[in-house]
């Protein structure tokens, strides 16, 4: 990771070191020329060791043995080579090194100018090295700017983000520490009068807005020693760094932050430095503008290094490493604040509108639930353990769901298909959806009536009878006729109640298939006249189906109409606009009442074509469907024997066993009522 700074020029003295003139002993041809200039330092080749490393130096030479014998300390940057010769070399190498050629003869004042010319080309190789190491510097940090920038743009958990941000920030700057300060509503802070409008009705003035307003300490980092973090709030004012900034929108940049400029309204807390034995010096605190020019963070970066890695463990390598804030460092600080800016905002507005999204289901969810009081909550259980089933299979680590991994995102769809399965009961005429008992209330309230109605015949043929006999007979025999009327008649009224009971009795729905109807059709062949003298059955060849329904409370024809929830949810979930990472929740949610052996509703799936999630789903869906609170039309069985229930789905095909097996294994049913974190 480069920092701000690019690579230095070559220091140079105040009284620049003259270049060298060098020649070799041996070499009496060079060795005649600048005998008496001031230029330049006069030296034999075999005195350079001595002279500084990089200082230029020019090198007379005549003979090409010389230059064979020497010729790596000769072929470097800052040296250049004139031969004094009338040939060139023979060996391209040693050609290829010399600078120019001249006669051994030539005008001391014309070599002189080559080697002002040899000088100035050693200068501008150099600068152009420089530029390129620049340009390169440069090209490498608008690399990692555009890095950073995707990388931020990745990012959508807010306090990743952050601290995303800090570090870069840090790492391109070299700093040892430095926070990150969140401008947040204060709320609460004044009654709330209107959205818009003052009791005058005119727009409320910015300034209101801002003065409800203060800075959250949200993230602070430290090389050098350990911070004891805990987030706290603090005014937006003037008093502190952090809050200037914020509040005036002006970058602060100190080069130590124990000598202020005069007239500063600000000042440093010195709490931290003395508790910790630390050294805050060099302060930079840059202001965070979203695209509307609001300030809606402050990064502020402390002590500038020399070397990133140096830990500043005393008050002597402070002073040694820490180095003010230059001029580029700002302006890299403000670039990454900008492109910070936009991934905040961005961060922010896509939790919100998670948020936002998260509440419509959640009302929707309980919208749809209070049609059917009795299942309140079923939504939100089922996705408690389906989720929890879901968080289990992905943090096994053998067994047949090894290899399955679960996103973030995936656990998200598995969520809101399982908040969302129901919800095309929306669709669902009420009083099938809430039908509680095989009859509906009005149908059993007839019978009722019709049972009391022939009650009453009964009662009313005994005494017809009884008034006869006394008529016909005298009170004699009507006294010994009489007891037999009355035993017939409690016999009579006596079947009739088993019958009514039977009917009652039948009336309940089951959980599992089961009951013996055979007495309703005894019952639906006894008959009786009704006050037109028609001829009737106590109960009607509907009513004896209606109470044959061998499970449950629903005939064929509700049933459909209660599956069809299925089609209904799918045609709403097909709807709405889902992201690419939720876009599977309509395919998970449409499954949930299939069955592995393909004998479930409404599509009639095999196991090929349930995805792992809806299956993980269904058991969940008929879990809390067995041990949740009574519903009117059965009764809530325990969890060991909803267990038991489900295990014998597994033995005939419908549910997926392994999946079984974990949930009991990580006792998900613990779970039944913890919702688990928003993924």
């Amino acid at each position: 990771m480069s920092t701000a700074a690019f690579p230095k020029r070559r220091e140079t003295p105040g009284h620049r070191a003259l270049p060298i003139v060098a020649f070799f002993a041996s070499d009496t041809v060079a060795g005649r020329f600048f005998t008496g200039v001031q230029r330049y330092r006069r030296l034999l080749f075999e005195e350079l060791a001595a002279a500084p490393a990089d200082i230029e130096r020019i090198v007379l030479i005549s003979q090409e043995d010389l230059l064979e014998e020497h010729y790596n300390q000769l072929h470097v940057p800052n040296t250049r080579v004139l031969a004094l010769t009338n040939f060139r070399f023979k060996d391209p190498r040693n050609d290829g090194a010399i600078y120019a050629y001249l006669p051994p003869d030539v005008p001391e004042e014309l070599l002189d100018r080559m080697v002002d010319n040899a000088l100035d080309h050693i200068h501008l190789v150099h600068t152009r090295h420089e530029v390129n190491q620049r340009l390169a510097g440069a090209s490498q940090e608008i690399h990692e700017l555009n890095q950073i920038g995707v990388a931020l743009s990745a990012e959508r958990d807010p306090d990743k983000l952050l601290e995303m941000i800090l570090t870069k920030s840090r790492e391109f700057t070299s700093s040892d520490a430095g926070s990150v300060y969140l401008v947040e509503s204060s709320a609460g802070a004044r009654p709330r009068k209107s959205l818009l409008f003052s009791q005058d009705h005119t727009l409320l003035p910015a300034q209101e807005e801002d003065a409800r307003k203060h800075l959250r300490f949200k993230l602070a980092q430290n090389d050098s020693v350990a911070v004891s973090f805990r987030e706290a709030t603090m005014e937006i004012n003037e008093q502190s760094i952090a809050g200037y900034a914020a509040l005036t929108g002006e970058i602060v940049n100190l080069e130590d932050a124990y000598n202020l400029p005069d007239g500063v309204p600000y000042s440093i807390n010195r709490k931290f430095d003395e508790d910790s034995g630390y050294r805050t010096k060099s302060i930079l605190a840059v202001p965070i503008r979203n695209q509307k020019e609001k300030i809606i963070a402050v990064l502020q970066l402390i002590n500038a290094k020399r070397n990133f890695a140096t830990r500043l463990d005393s008050l002597e390598t402070v002073e040694a490493q820490v180095l003010p804030y230059t001029a580029h460092q700002q302006e890299i600080v403000l670039s990454l604040a900008g492109q910070a800016a936009v991934a905040l905002e961005n961060s922010q507005l896509y939790d919100s509108i998670q948020r936002l999204f998260e509440g419509f289901v959640r009302a929707a969810v309980t919208a749809i639930e209070a049609r059917d009081p009795a299942t309140s909550g079923h939504s939100f259980r089922v996705a408690n353990l389906t989720v929890a089933l879901a968080e289990s299979i992905d943090r096994a680590e053998s067994g047949p769901f090894a290899a399955v991994r679960f996103s973030r995102d995936q656990m998200r769809e598995i969520r809101y298909a399982s908040l969302l399965h129901d919800f095309g009961k929306v669709g669902v005429r009420e009083e099938v959806l809430v039908k509680a008992k095989k009859l509906y209330p009005a149908q059993l309230e007839v019978i009722r009536q019709r049972f009391g109605l022939v009650r009453g015949m009964l009662e009313n043929e005994t005494l017809k009878a009884k008034i006869t006999h006394l008529r016909e007979k005298g009170q004699n025999a009507f006294l010994t006729l009489e007891k037999a009327l009355d035993a017939r008649l409690a016999a009579q009224l006596s079947e009739l109640d088993e019958y009514q009971q039977a009917v009652i009795r039948a009336n309940e729905p089951t959980v599992l298939p089961e009951g013996n109807f055979d007495p309703l059709l005894k019952i639906a062949n006894r008959h009786y006249l009704d006050f037109d003298g028609k001829k009737r059955p106590l109960l009607t060849h509907d009513e004896v189906q209606m109470l044959s329904i061998r499970k449950g409370s629903l005939d064929e024809e509700e049933r459909v109409q209660i599956e069809s929830h299925v089609l209904h949810t799918v045609s709403f979930l097909q709807q709405i606009p889902w992201t690419n990472e939720l876009r599977n929740v309509p395919e998970i949610a449409r499954g949930h009442h299939e069955k592995l052996n393909g004998t479930g509703y409404p599509y009639r799936l095999s196991a090929p074509e349930i995805p792992l999630q809806t299956r993980m789903m269904t058991i969940a869906d008929i879990f809390d469907a067995l041990a949740a609170a009574d519903r009117p039309y059965k009764r809530a069985v325990s969890i060991e024997r909803a267990l038991e229930i489900l295990g014998l789905s597994v033995q005939d095909g419908e549910l997926d066993g392994g999946l079984f097996e974990v949930f009991k294994a990580a006792r998900i049913f613990d779970r039944w009522k913890i919702e688990p974190s928003i993924h």
